[in-house]
């Protein structure tokens, strides 16, 4: 019996479906796909803002990386990686991921490899996942720092995990963030906040 893969579409949006279904399933291009709380998020592809951010955010992991050779494994964006987080049936693809360490089950890669960094940028609309499903999400995946980048706000949250739980911390545009997992890392808010307003 030949099975066919499941396709989504944009006017999949709202609707329930598993993780398991969801993880299997094509969607159509054009849109970004998540599956929240067994519900089918569609979004359109971010526009020149967005993509003006993360390309600032990439090229400061890319100049640390080229210095501080073998700290990070993998540099990985939206369309490179994802979580699954089966116990709330949710499916995500972060902005970027850096990953420090090897996989440990490449036939279950998605649902154990951990990032020890997720980045999200807020774009309008996002709010409530990055601020509220995301954050528990990726705190219960075992993310060790969750930044969270919001040009509208002027302003990158950054939680840390202590314990079982986020410890927060506001980083204003003239700050820079060092993180615990990278030593001798800099991650300046400046420059990518100076990108969103760059490009309108």
């Amino acid at each position: 019996m030949i099975h066919r893969p499941l396709h989504i579409s944009p006017s999949d949006h709202g609707r329930e479906m598993r993780l398991a279904d969801f993880d299997c399933a094509e969607g159509r291009t054009g849109h970004r796909y998540e599956l929240a709380r067994g519900i089918i998020c569609v979004e359109p592809i971010h526009g020149i803002g967005h993509l003006s951010q993360l390309c600032e955010i990439r090229e400061q992991f890319y100049r640390y990386n080229a210095v501080h050779t073998g700290v990070i494994r993998a540099i990985a964006g939206a369309g490179e990686c994802k979580v699954l987080v089966a116990a709330l049936e949710s499916e995500r693809h972060p902005d970027l991921a850096i990953y420090k360490s090897p996989p440990i089950d490449d036939e279950n890669l998605w649902a154990t490899w951990i990032p020890e960094i997720l980045i999200e940028v807020v774009s309008p609309g996002s709010e409530q996942r990055d601020y509220v499903e995301k954050r528990e999400e990726y705190l219960q995946f075992g993310v060790l720092e969750y930044w969270i980048i919001d040009a509208s706000r002027q302003e990158m949250l950054a939680l840390r995990r202590v314990g079982g739980r986020w410890t927060e911390k506001v980083v204003c545009p003239d700050e820079v963030y060092q993180s615990r997992q990278l030593p001798d890392f800099d991650f300046a808010l400046a420059p990518i906040l100076d990108a969103a307003r760059a490009s309108g």
